[in-house]
């Protein structure tokens, strides 16, 4: 049962590293938060390079990782944005969607139909998108779904959810060519690195007192990299579709956080939202 701990590890380290950046972006860029979460995570995932045995990289790792990268950074800004311009509950539960888009390029690519289980977690996760953008005084059965539409942290989560949803089969490439405990160090590393050259360049257009801010930026690194290190934990210990399903308890805690320290309105309705959106993921994973 250790693989239960460590998924659930991860998922209350994800959505805590997501609340303290959405406080972050109250005063900072989009894309200096994006590059603390990686470059402060280091310090604590560095030593873990050292302790697993060191891999041999092949070409199929390299080119990979170079697929990876451009789609991961574009994934994080989408990630970001979404939750800096909307509530965490209005916009974290999106990335359910997917599994939903898992089995999209699975028809696409392999021709693969989902059976009655995908259908029902489809419905569900629909549902639940439903649900989260529902507001009982509203009129028009279609309202909910019009408000989705016009609201950008929603859509571009949307966005990470569908990019997320081809970067987890390359991870997984990339994995079974290096150790699951090196990846997640040495991904972040490069992420960190390519993330850089921009961050210096705002910091420069807009200074700030790094230092001064440390007590605001590492905690999001510390959380970031013991989810990280949590999440491959996990994985070496039990099947992929088990430990997702688990983690995916990130969303419960995200609108909890959005309710508690964001003050955010409609908790109960994106709640039962994200349960049913978080139920219906599992259908599609699991079953």
């Amino acid at each position: 049962m250790a693989w239960f701990f460590y998924a659930l590890l991860a998922a209350f380290s994800l959505s805590t590293t997501d609340a303290l950046c959405k406080k972050a972006l109250q005063e900072y860029d989009e894309l200096i938060i994006a590059w603390v979460r990686f470059t402060l995570a280091l310090p604590f995932l560095l030593p873990f390079i050292f302790l697993a045995p060191i891999p041999f990289l092949d070409a199929t790792f390299w080119k990979t990782l170079f697929i990876l990268l451009p789609l991961e950074l574009t994934a994080i800004f989408f990630y970001i944005r979404a939750i800096k311009l909307s509530p965490l509950s209005l916009t974290i539960p999106f990335l359910s969607l997917t599994p939903v888009f898992l089995i999209l390029t699975s028809f696409l690519i392999l021709g693969e139909v989902p059976d009655r289980s995908g259908f029902i977690g489809i419905f569900l996760i629909t549902g639940g998108a439903y649900l989260i953008n529902l507001n009982f005084n509203q009129k028009g059965f279609l309202t909910p779904f019009q408000h989705l539409l016009k609201n950008k942290g929603s859509c571009l989560m949307i966005g990470a959810a569908f990019i997320y949803s081809i970067t987890s089969n390359l991870g997984k490439i990339a994995v079974f060519h290096s150790n699951p405990i090196f990846f997640g160090s040495f991904y972040t590393l490069c992420l960190s690195i390519m993330l850089t050259p921009l961050a210096v360049f705002l910091m420069r257009k807009k200074p700030f007192n790094f230092r001064s801010q440390l007590k605001t930026f590492l905690p999001i690194g510390f959380f970031y990299a013991l989810m990280t290190i949590a999440h491959y934990q996990a994985l070496v210990r039990v099947e992929v579709a088990y430990m997702i399903s688990i983690k995916r308890m990130s969303l419960i805690f995200s609108v909890l956080y959005g309710g508690l320290i964001f003050k955010e309105e409609n908790l109960k309705g994106r709640l039962l939202g994200t349960i049913c959106m978080i139920t219906g993921a599992i259908f599609i994973t699991l079953f």
